[in-house]
């Protein structure tokens, strides 16, 4: 079974270099055969591990291999991913069992003839670290972003923008944290139940969860605690996944019962269906998105934790006027590129590039710029992104408020949730090797009741 795994793990490694989403590939793969628990979990470890550490692992074999890289077949360099990824990264699998099911997946896939080749690359590596187990036999460039980058298995430019926010030694931490299988969080619906019951059932069912810092609505679920629709409270309606600072970023905007309170990104509806708790589902709520098909797990979850006061809208945030003018509050919760996020989605590090922020971060200005004309005088508004890049964050709230002269950046109150994360320059900034949750950004600001200007585009 163990070879299934791993036969599992490989094809659907192959499926995303061939351009397949990670979990999408492992989803399609997983389908197509039976496998035991157990194995369900190796295939996925296998595959969102051997992603993530890609860069290092080509490393290892770029030094190990005695054929030159561009000579290797691509299915030859997965099945080397694959078991190096094993040697190096995984303690519970012994060695032997690594090298020998790689050997044994070089055979299946139609590469019999250099089954001794993968044998040796493998085995190599193995006498390496038995030779002198606490030297590291991966050979490391000399300047910092790429030393980090081949380390830790990130593009440079990566690097790069966190070393001049973080400094080299917190932008290794941060690495290193977001090479880390992800944890799940739950938030409570308050409206059904309470922290103190959802506890208890849990307890009951031999769930050990526990409480997430001073964030009221947040547990925290133990690794390997099982398929999330058969936990206690599921169907009921009890609870529903969002990690920790997700759950942050609708505290900030602190809804209240009878307001009209827009989402302009609103899919999969997350933040939307936490909005329409806060406000005691009294008021209403618009979740917005530009795909009908994006919506149905909104309406599904809304459904699921039975809040009515939820309505949705489709099409594109930064076009729709009849909003304008009808918020109490906004909340532009923008596509980005998940710089926060990459332990969530493993190969997004590898898709992400310079010219697709620079795309993201004109969006972003756009959906800004649309949405505050939604918000009454007086109204908030908060803009937020899962992701840790200045250009996408700072540079855009900056802007937004030099055009904008009726708007400030408006503080949380020292006993909020989120008062914890808050920089001398007013905005939110969660860094997950520090707080131990996704990266997050976010900014209250809040209009001016008196209108003495346009809003700018």
């Amino acid at each position: 079974m163990k070879g299934e795994a791993r036969q599992v793990a490989f094809e659907a490694l192959r499926s995303v270099h061939r351009g397949a989403f990670a979990d999408v590939a492992l989803d399609r793969a997983l389908r197509q055969t039976k496998l035991a628990e157990n194995d369900r979990r190796l295939a996925t470890e296998l595959l969102y591990g051997s992603i993530r550490r890609q860069r290092t692992l080509d490393a290892l074999v770029d030094q190990l291999a005695t054929k030159k890289s561009q000579q290797q077949p691509p299915d030859l360099r997965l099945i080397l991913h694959l078991g190096l990824y094993q040697l190096r990264y995984l303690n519970h699998i012994p060695a032997s069992a690594a090298v020998d099911t790689a050997v044994e997946l070089t055979k299946t896939n139609g590469l019999s003839g250099l089954a001794g080749f993968v044998n040796g690359v493998l085995r190599q590596y193995v006498r390496l670290m038995a030779a002198e187990p606490t030297v590291d036999p991966l050979l490391l460039p000399v300047d910092p972003v790429s030393r980090i980058a081949v380390q830790h298995s990130y593009p440079d430019w990566i690097v790069q923008v966190w070393i001049d926010q973080f400094g080299d030694r917190a932008t290794e931490q941060l690495c290193e944290w977001l090479n880390r299988s992800p944890q799940i969080d739950l938030r409570i619906n308050p409206l059904r139940t309470s922290l103190t019951a959802v506890e208890a059932a849990f307890q009951e069912a031999g769930i050990e969860v526990c409480r997430v810092g001073a964030l009221p609505q947040a547990l925290r679920l133990p690794p390997g605690a099982g398929a999330i629709h058969n936990m206690p409270g599921f169907a009921e309606g009890w609870w529903t996944v969002q990690d920790s600072s997700a759950q942050l970023v609708s505290h900030l905007l602190a809804p209240q019962p009878g307001e009209t309170v827009i989402d302009a990104c609103a899919a999969p509806g997350g933040k939307t269906t936490h909005l329409a708790e806060l406000m005691q589902d009294r008021g209403i709520v618009w979740g917005c998105d530009r795909h009908a098909s994006r919506l149905r797990k909104l309406h599904e979850n809304s459904s699921r934790l039975q809040l009515q006061s939820i309505q949705t809208q489709v099409g594109d945030s930064r076009e729709m006027s009849q909003f304008i003018g009808q918020a109490d509050r906004v909340l532009v919760d923008a596509p980005c590129s998940g710089l926060g996020t990459l332990h969530r989605h493993a190969d997004a590090r590898w898709r992400q590039t310079p010219e697709t922020v620079r795309e993201l971060s004109q969006l972003q200005r756009e959906l800004l710029t649309q949405a505050a004309t939604w918000v009454k005088p007086g109204g908030v508004l908060v803009y937020a992104t899962c992701t840790l890049h200045p250009a996408e964050n700072e540079a855009i709230v900056q802007t937004f408020l030099e055009r904008n002269g009726d708007w400030n950046i408006e503080r949380p109150e020292l006993t909020h949730a989120a008062a914890a994360f808050v920089t001398d320059q007013g905005w939110l900034k969660v860094l997950p090797h520090l707080e131990n949750m996704d990266g997050f950004f976010m900014v209250r600001m809040r209009r001016s009741p008196q209108l003495s200007s346009f809003l700018k585009i």
